[in-house]
């Protein structure tokens, strides 16, 4: 039996101040063909996951905390307990827009690297209304600081 424990994965913290952990998929013990899995942690009032889209079907699932959720043209704020489907190739973005910590899950299929994990860490996010469609109205900004430098 392969069992991923959360308490056991250090997961990778991104610029636009997250920390992912896989679950399923990745550097997660389980590996999957047909879906991956994640837990994040969003940092409060902007920790987000940036504007991009992907091959895969997605769903977000938010456990705790409050969300703006920008999917396509739409924006709304999603509520610990809600769940939201993520169709193949639509920009989507969210962000803790809370004063507190929020946490998510997110599985998508089929399983495989996506590609704005790469992008976001070396600085090359493509950005919303100049590279790729633009955020719908009044949203959060995208992050697309590039990474840290790590002190020496």
């Amino acid at each position: 039996m392969i069992i991923s424990d959360l308490s056991q994965i250090e997961g990778r913290e991104y610029p636009a101040r997250r920390r992912t952990r896989n679950l399923v998929g990745g550097a997660a013990p389980i590996q999957a063909a047909n879906f991956a899995m994640g837990y994040v942690n969003l940092e409060p009032s902007g920790g987000q996951v940036p504007w991009h889209n992907q091959e895969q079907e997605e769903v977000y699932f938010l456990v705790k905390g409050e969300a703006e959720m920008c999917l396509g043209e739409e924006c709304f704020t999603m509520r610990e307990g809600q769940a939201v489907y993520i169709p193949s190739g639509v920009f989507h973005q969210m962000t803790n827009v809370s004063e507190h910590p929020a946490v998510m899950i997110y599985v998508y299929g089929p399983a495989g690297d996506v590609e704005h994990w790469r992008q976001e860490l070396s600085g090359t996010l493509p950005m919303a209304g100049k590279d790729v469609p633009p955020l719908p109205e009044g949203a959060f900004p995208q992050c697309v600081e590039p990474p840290k430098q790590k002190q020496g």
